[in-house]
């Protein structure tokens, strides 16, 4: 009898995946409109265009932007758009919506432009329980994007998993 210890898990065939290895690293900000409207009620378009101006945008370099306004105003979508012409030269990704939404919206990114080659026929282990904000709709998208290749497709870690999803046999 031998005393080496043997990963049978490794050895299975299983392909574990981790949404969390794709989380996009950068810093993410909010960019409220509410600060840039007059007493946080109405947009004064000439004041608003100078503010915008005369604005350090820098502080936005290599950033994920999620822009919003969290006031109870209502704000024309032009505004948004002209922020934004300002903020995409020099931020990673700029959004109309929460933090929450940003990271929906990468993740989306990130899921649509995943090669399935290497899942085709594959028994898929989907990690959950990540340290970083992946959203749920992140697993969704994953598993709607994986299961018209893979044979299996569970979730958990590879001592415990449920089982999402079994191919019918022909």
């Amino acid at each position: 009898m031998s005393d080496e210890i043997i990963n049978k898990i490794a050895n299975s065939g299983l392909i574990n995946l981790d949404l969390e290895d794709f989380y996009p690293e950068g810093p993410r900000v909010v960019f409220d409109l509410k600060d840039w409207l007059y007493e946080e009620l109405i947009l004064r378009e000439k004041d608003f265009r100078q503010n915008l101006k005369d604005h350090d945008w820098s502080q936005y370099e290599g950033k994920y932007v999620a822009m919003t306004n969290t006031a109870d105003a209502i704000v024309p979508s032009w505004a948004y758009i002209l922020v934004a012409t300002y903020l995409q030269p020099i931020a990673k990704r700029v959004i109309h919506g929460s933090l929450q939404d940003l990271d929906q919206i990468l993740y989306t990114e990130i899921i649509n432009a995943l090669p399935t080659d290497e899942y085709v026929d594959g028994r898929i282990i989907v990690k959950g329980c990540s340290k970083k904000p992946v959203p749920d709709s992140a697993y969704i998208q994953l598993v709607e994007k994986l299961q018209p290749v893979a044979n299996s497709i569970m979730f958990g870690e590879a001592c415990s998993t449920v089982p999402l999803y079994k191919k019918k046999k022909a």
